[in-house]
């Protein structure tokens, strides 16, 4: 009886077992990091005379002091607005060439599909500094070939890396980089409609305009929904783009996007336990923002739904 109970007792260890080494990592790698910036957002230093010496600094707590400083702060609050404006161009543009893409990849009479899919998918595997670099250099009127060639026809060349087209110049590189992988995620879903539905449309009168307006988009839908949150994702978290343009131009501060004031108060600042407590408030507020379009999809889907 005890070897029955023993080698049923590790039968139902056997699932925790083989779970173990993925919590592991998770306690490492996600959990650990994540409780040590909540833990350094609610202390900060305290500095006795000079600062000079041993015991001159103290870490002391902080209490949220740090969040209200974070939430007050103006350079923050502009590199956020900057943010909204930037993925205003970025995500309709991203996934709306997507999707174009997607739908001219699945019609019947296009060619070299897998040639145009690779091309297309192409960018987002170069690394975002490699591409940052790559278009900044075109974007600087004594190197660019653009520049060149507008001059040569005695046009004036557009100044993409000041003012306003410092924002067209940052959502070309995200849009260049990331159609392609929406594109695929787009493309995977229509490749995934039965062909009857298609064959059914046809023998009904539909054109290709219809098929695409009226099945392929709607049924693409969840597809669409995924690669929109991943986008507004992303752009959130925009910041080897401005990094890697900063030294070409003086319009782009150190704190131009929030992850940026995030690296610049850490690093550059040596104020860790601020940037502990930005980092805490980006990262609930993209939660938030999350959340709150996934109930709105889910809405959205269950309104249509019963319609």
């Amino acid at each position: 009886m005890s070897r029955i109970h023993q080698r049923s007792y590790g039968v139902k260890a056997a699932p925790y077992g083989f779970l173990l080494p993925a919590v592991v990592l998770f306690a490492l790698f996600f959990a650990l990091p994540i409780g040590y910036a909540l833990w350094l957002s609610l202390h900060r230093v305290e500095v006795k005379g000079l600062g000079l010496g041993k015991g001159a600094r103290e870490e002391v707590w902080a209490g949220f002091s740090n969040y209200a400083a974070a939430l007050t702060d103006a350079e923050l609050g502009h590199g956020a607005l900057r943010v909204l404006g930037y993925g205003a161009i970025v995500v309709p543009v991203m996934l709306g060439l997507a999707l174009l893409f997607a739908l001219l990849l699945d019609t019947e009479r296009v060619r070299a599909r897998s040639f145009s899919r690779l091309t297309i998918f192409l960018p987002y595997a170069i690394p975002g500094v490699v591409a940052a670099l790559l278009w900044g250099f075109l974007y600087l009127p004594d190197v660019s070939p653009f520049h060149y060639a507008l001059d040569a026809m005695g046009l004036p060349g557009p100044d993409l890396l000041d003012g306003g087209g410092l924002f067209v110049a940052l959502a070309n590189i995200a849009v260049w980089g990331g159609t392609g992988f929406n594109m695929i995620v787009i493309y995977t879903s229509l490749r995934s409609i039965p062909a009857e539905v298609y064959e059914a449309a046809k023998l009904d009168g539909a054109t290709p305009l219809q098929i695409a307006l009226r099945i392929k988009i709607p049924m693409v839908a969840p597809s669409l929904v995924l690669t929109f949150f991943f986008s507004v994702i992303a752009t959130l978290q925009v910041f080897s783009e401005p990094t890697t343009l900063k030294p070409l131009t003086n319009g782009v501060s150190t704190t131009w996007s929030p992850l940026m004031k995030v690296y610049n108060d850490a690093f550059l600042g040596g104020n860790v336990y601020a940037a502990s407590a930005t980092a805490v408030v980006l990262a609930l507020a993209t939660f938030v923002l999350s959340f709150a379009l996934l109930r709105a999809s889910d809405s959205g889907s269950q309104q249509g739904g019963s319609r």
